[in-house]
């Protein structure tokens, strides 16, 4: 299965990202899954393929560079690729790339599931907009039904 994550190329100033990471890119690699990522070999992004390659997944499969001519295209091609998708805490990259397959999602462009990785409590405000959207009668609960937050990597396995 071909999991794409997204996450920043910072590293974030919280001391459990890096290890919350690690972990998830070790999980990738030892579970024979193939990791889509941005590309970025800073921050976040760097130390999660390391991670996958340190946990000893096949190497020509993680290292494949495609180059797209844009952001668009990029967000296309990891889409494309993509059997399941993590937002792992990010930036406002993250969330509008996150947000685009959560629309898809809603469109039923997409059948996969897109989890969002809420490591201490950082995608709650988030939750409570989809909810408040919900609400508001903006949204339904089938379209957002394959939307789902995890506290740990335990709920996504």
């Amino acid at each position: 299965m071909n999991i794409t994550v997204y996450l920043g190329a910072n590293e974030g100033n919280a001391p459990t990202l890096k290890s919350a990471v690690r972990e998830l890119g070790t999980w990738i690699g030892e579970s024979g899954n193939a990791l889509v990522y941005g590309g970025s070999k800073a921050g976040l992004m760097g130390e999660l393929a390391e991670s996958v390659l340190m946990a000893g997944f096949e190497y020509d499969a993680i290292t494949r560079l495609i180059v797209t001519k844009d952001m668009p295209e990029r967000k296309t091609k990891m889409m494309e690729l993509g059997d399941a998708f993590i937002a792992f805490p990010g930036g406002t990259g993250t969330l509008e790339e996150i947000s685009e397959v959560m629309s898809c999602s809603a469109l039923e462009m997409l059948k996969a599931p897109c989890i969002l990785y809420n490591l201490n409590g950082y995608y709650d405000g988030l939750k409570a907009l989809l909810e408040h959207m919900i609400d508001m009668g903006l949204s339904t609960l089938e379209k957002q039904s394959r939307i789902y937050f995890v506290s740990d990597l335990a709920e996504i396995r």
